[in-house]
């Protein structure tokens, strides 16, 4: 039987922020901080297709 719990996500989403109480300088801040977030996301997504590839070339010998 499966437990409940094991169809909920494993990640609730972040809360949304309520961007009408920033600033404009603080608004500059936060899109700062999310396109470093960005670019890290990227790089770890390139990171793991590259270890993806290599597995399966590996595997496929």
């Amino acid at each position: 039987m499966i437990d409940e719990s094991e169809l909920e996500p494993r990640r609730k989403p972040a809360p949304v922020k309520d961007l009408s109480l920033l600033g404009i300088a603080e608004l500059e801040a936060y899109i700062a901080e999310l396109e470093t977030e960005i670019a890290r996301t990227r790089a770890e997504i390139a990171a793991k297709r590259g270890h993806a590839r290599g597995a399966e070339a590996l595997f496929k010998r």
